[in-house]
């Protein structure tokens, strides 16, 4: 910049020529000087004070969005940060039944930990968590507080009302993590078909809810799967019926004194599985532990409907007679040998209280009066051979197919030789174990039409292969001989008026653990079809060591046991199931006149 000088020469000898005083000029240029000097500092300055506004302006415009971010989001635990190991997800897929009704959820909670280095007064935190949680041991918490350990779990699961009176402990040591828990709100409803979850691998901020039975586990892969969207799987049971028959079955268990109980409904065309109940159950919300010692079937862990492979019976009686007529070798009327006791080398074949039947019974009459001789004499004229290939094509020599972790390890027992004797005490059911699953797909299969079917627990399943096992005419044959095992067989308590029940009772004597079988304990089962002229459903019922003691004597047998208990199923749930009752067709038909 060029300054200009404070005493200008030509101004200077013009000022003396006129006789004033130079000084005045210099005072001049000064003053002049200054106010300029002023006005550019002035412009500095105001440009400084400008641009720092606008920066303060940027700053708390910044910050008064951060806070309102934080203060409009939900609360959280501070999170600390991992740097190796892949993302734990959490997030599962519910399960409903056929209807959409939730068998199972989420719910979103937290994990109570502890950061003992951070903790204030560690002995009034331990007291105050165990007024909070009365299972924790208060030495033991002390111990883990004044210990070395920086980090430790104090509870996986707390509720709401725990979280808060933690907070209100106030310890800085004490912190939450977030959880995603799995919910049953059905409880005990379909317990061992749902099985359970905990948790995997687990984070401050997060845990990994892995199935551990049932179909949690059996589908654990596609509940986790993010690619699916959170879709739920969708079970074939019905909840309604599966809550009918839970109630029904756990007061027949009761007034009957059985240690156990187990029921099964099908679908008879397509094998979905409508309703497993097995008792005693339990709360998958709150899963007991497996039992260390003793027999693992008085678990309620134990699936008796799947994991049970049980004696079951004469309810086998019905594959003998149908196989046997499928291949020519009798009808429904053809006339048996029945005459008791059969001997079979060194073995002899009796009648249920060594009764008589005989001399002869037509086919019919051996499934009505449940005739053990007269199915033995069926099998023998069977053989072995083909008898083996008919219950090996009703999938009785193979775990189930079910959609469950615990199906694949329930093979059913079989005779290691298959002798001549094995071929008699099989055709009603002795020698050989299956479970209730098993003869539920069975009958499914010999009664709807004569076509395979297969059990399934997803809605949908399956679809029936098509393969026939028996004609549509043997089908219907076998039926009818069900039908008139409850209207005037062994099953008479089994009627349920306007839904037409087909079935057989079996009644097994237990075995023992260390060989033979109990003297007084049983296996009863009632296996039916309903209705029997038009297939809908089939049900199996099984109680373990039941006993019904309302007269002199214990009457243990499936007539007065399984029998009214499935009557009394079917008469609560036919109609849940949309069947109208209806009244059977006459056979013959006749006219009366009246007279006026």
């Amino acid at each position: 910049m060029i300054r200009t000088p404070l005493r200008p020469l030509a101004r200077v000898l013009d000022a003396r020529e006129k006789g004033e005083n130079p000084d005045a000029i210099v005072r001049e240029n000064l003053r002049l000087r200054h106010e300029a000097m002023r006005d550019q500092a002035r412009t500095r300055a105001e440009g400084r004070l400008f641009i720092m506004a606008v920066l303060f302006l940027c700053a708390f415009t910044v910050v008064g969005a951060r806070m309102g971010t934080l203060a409009a989001s939900v609360p959280q635990e501070p999170r600390m940060a991992a740097t190796t190991g892949t993302a734990i997800t959490a997030q599962r897929a519910d399960i409903v039944d056929r209807n959409g009704n939730v068998l199972a959820t989420n719910l979103a909670t937290h994990a109570l930990y502890a950061q003992p280095p951070h903790m204030i007064d560690h002995a009034r935190a331990a007291a105050e968590l165990v007024r909070i949680f009365p299972d924790l041991d208060e030495e033991r918490l002390i111990k883990d507080f004044t210990g070395s350990r920086k980090f430790l779990w104090i509870k996986k699961k707390i509720s709401p009302e725990q979280m808060q009176q933690v907070h209100e402990i106030g310890d800085p040591g004490l912190l939450f993590g977030p959880r995603e828990m799995r919910l049953y709100p059905n409880g005990k409803l379909a317990a061992h078909v749902l099985g359970g979850t905990s948790f995997g691998r687990e984070g401050v901020h997060s845990a990994e809810v892995i199935g551990v039975a049932g179909v949690e586990k059996a589908f654990d892969t596609f509940l986790r799967d993010p690619a699916n969207e959170g879709e739920a799987l969708r079970l074939s049971l019905d909840l309604t019926v599966q809550s009918a028959i839970r109630r029904v079955l756990y007061g027949g268990m009761k007034l009957l004194n059985a240690a156990g109980a187990t029921a099964v409904m099908l679908d008879a065309h397509t094998g979905e599985v409508i309703s497993l109940v097995s008792l005693p159950d339990f709360d998958p919300n709150d899963r007991p532990r497996p039992l260390t010692t003793g027999d693992a079937g008085d678990s309620p862990l134990f699936n008796r409907a799947v994991q049970g492979v049980y004696e079951l019976g004469s309810t086998y009686k019905i594959f003998t007679a149908a196989q046997a007529m499928e291949l020519g070798l009798v009808n429904a009327h053809t006339e048996v040998d029945a005459n008791a006791p059969m001997k079979w080398g060194k073995h002899k074949i009796r009648e249920f209280r060594n009764k008589n039947y005989g001399p002869k019974l037509s086919v019919t009459d051996v499934i009505v009066k449940s005739s053990n001789v007269g199915t033995a004499n069926m099998a023998l004229a069977i053989g072995k051979e083909r008898q083996q290939e008919f219950l090996r094509r009703l999938g009785l020599f193979e775990p189930t197919p079910l959609e469950l972790v615990e199906a694949p390890g329930a093979k059913p027992l079989l005779p290691k030789n298959w002798g001549d004797i094995h071929t008699i005490t099989a055709s009603y059911g002795h020698g050989i174990s299956a479970s209730p699953m098993h003869l539920a797909s069975a009958y499914a299969s010999l009664l709807n039409g004569g076509k395979l079917v297969k059990p399934s627990l997803l809605a949908g399943g399956a679809a029936p292969t098509g393969e026939r096992i028996v004609s549509e005419d043997v089908s219907k044959a076998s039926r009818e001989m069900l039908r008139a095992v409850v209207t005037r067989g062994t099953a008479s308590f089994g009627e349920v008026e306007g839904y037409a029940v087909a079935g057989k009772t079996g009644t097994a004597d237990k075995p023992k653990p260390t060989g033979g079988y109990y003297d007084d304990k049983v296996i009863a089962t009632f296996a039916t079809v309903f209705p029997a002229h038009d297939p809908k459903y089939v049900l199996v019922v099984t109680l373990d060591e039941p006993s019904e003691n309302s007269g002199t004597k214990p009457r243990r047998t499936a007539g007065w046991t399984a029998v009214p208990v499935a009557a009394e199923i079917i008469r609560r749930t036919a109609p849940l199931l949309g069947l109208r009752p209806e009244i059977e067709p006459a056979t013959d038909f006749g006219v009366t006149l009246a007279g006026n």
